[in-house]
Formats: structure tokens, sequence, C-alpha cells
């Protein structure tokens, strides 16, 4: 479902985003930008539940006996 509306915006600000979206209309170089902001909002919020959660996931000293080891040389 599609919501209709007129909003303002300024030109510098919708050529740039359609220089970073790529898109070949305004209409693409918006609803993509909001996708973008929408997916970056629910990352950052997934980013809060989860911070810290893995806390005895590997250490940095796991992780250098680990590149050490003999069987990740073979693996390479």
């Amino acid at each position: 479902m599609f919501v209709k509306t007129t909003i303002d915006i300024p030109k510098k600000v919708l050529a740039e985003t359609l220089k970073h979206t790529g898109a070949k209309t305004k209409k693409a170089a918006i609803l993509t930008a909001v996708e973008k902001y929408n997916r970056l909002r629910r990352l950052a919020a997934l980013d809060a539940r989860i911070r810290g959660t893995f806390k005895e996931f590997m250490t940095q000293k796991d992780l250098k006996v680990m590149r050490e080891d003999a069987k990740w040389e073979k693996m390479k």
C-alpha cells in the first residue's frame, strides 16, 4: 500500500540522495533512502539488544592460538 504525500526537499539534499542511491527517479531515490534509513535503525536496535551477550565467545588470545595452530595453516 502506498501513501501519496507532498513534501519540500531542498534541491541539494535531493541531488545528493540521487547521487548516493544511484536511482534514476526522485521517487526511487527517496524510497531507497528511507528503506536504508529504516534498515540502519533496525540494525542499531538489534546491536543494542545483543551487545555484550557473547562475552566469552573468543578472546584475542584464542584467536592468536587458532591462527598459529598447524591445522589452521592447512585450511588456508
